[in-house]
């Protein structure tokens, strides 16, 4: 069987039109700044858990910047007109940087990001993270069914680990949006407290399905390096795919009982 051959996991400069360099430079800040507020945290101290915590521009930022430099790889292979994939990610970049950034900025005001509405600013700020939220499910969703809309290119395994990915992602976009909203209902009927705490069951669902997109298309990139046979490379990633289902469902089992 002939596979098409593996495109590098960090593609050469001249490869990399400069949309995607945008993105992948702009992923690159984001992990930098998830690292430094490790830093801080380190230096300054003070709770991980909680509304109020370092925790938040760190994996916010490590979070948001990988997924860009994924979402940027990965959608190399998706079959899409190249304008449209560009303008959708420069987009995402956009709203990856905003998402981060508001964050940020109430970690350092000392002060909740989300469902937060003690004052016009932070009222301000929260609906920002949120319709920045729904831009990103809406971007997402768009690279989602244009994977599935055609087979995905690349080498063998490659297109069942981008819509496996994909598919896993949307999983975390649906738990990412339910938290929103439950939040959003605490918050409006007077349960601020409870509203920021009311996420807590979602979060590990959401962790382990954000961030599938990433690793089974790494997985079946590593694999294209190898000289393991087809069969093998297809059991790996079929393997796999399995496992990290069943993360998933775990996850969501855990969500159910917990919510």
């Amino acid at each position: 069987m002939r596979t098409t051959r593996a495109r590098p996991l960090i593609p050469p400069k001249h490869s990399l039109r400069p949309a995607e360099w945008l993105c992948c430079a702009t992923g690159a800040l984001l992990v930098l700044s998830g690292c430094l507020h490790l830093l801080v945290f380190a230096v300054d101290g003070g709770p991980w858990d909680g509304p109020v915590s370092w925790r938040k521009p760190v994996t916010f930022g490590l979070s948001f910047g990988l997924t860009l430099i994924a979402i940027t790889w990965v959608t190399s292979y998706v079959r899409m007109e190249a304008r449209l994939r560009t303008a959708l990610l420069v987009v995402f970049a956009a709203d990856c940087l905003v998402e981060v950034g508001g964050i940020t900025l109430q970690a350092w005001r000392r002060v909740p990001s989300h469902l937060n509405m003690e004052s016009g600013f932070d009222t301000a700020v929260s609906m920002m993270l949120a319709v920045g939220g729904g831009v990103l499910v809406v971007l997402l969703t768009l690279f989602a069914v244009a994977s599935f809309r055609s087979r995905p290119t690349g080498p063998l395994g490659m297109p069942l680990a981008v819509r496996s990915g994909f598919a896993i992602l949307l999983v975390a976009l649906a738990s990412g949006a339910a938290m929103i909203a439950r939040g959003v209902v605490l918050t409006r009927t007077g349960h601020q407290e409870a509203a920021y705490h009311s996420t807590a069951p979602l979060k590990p669902l959401h962790g382990v399905s954000l961030h599938a997109v990433l690793v089974l298309p790494a997985l079946a990139w590593l694999l294209s390096r190898t000289d393991w046979s087809d069969k093998v490379k297809e059991r790996v990633v079929y393997g796999a795919v399995g496992c990290y289902a069943t993360a998933v469902v775990v996850a969501g089992v855990h969500a159910a009982l917990t919510w």
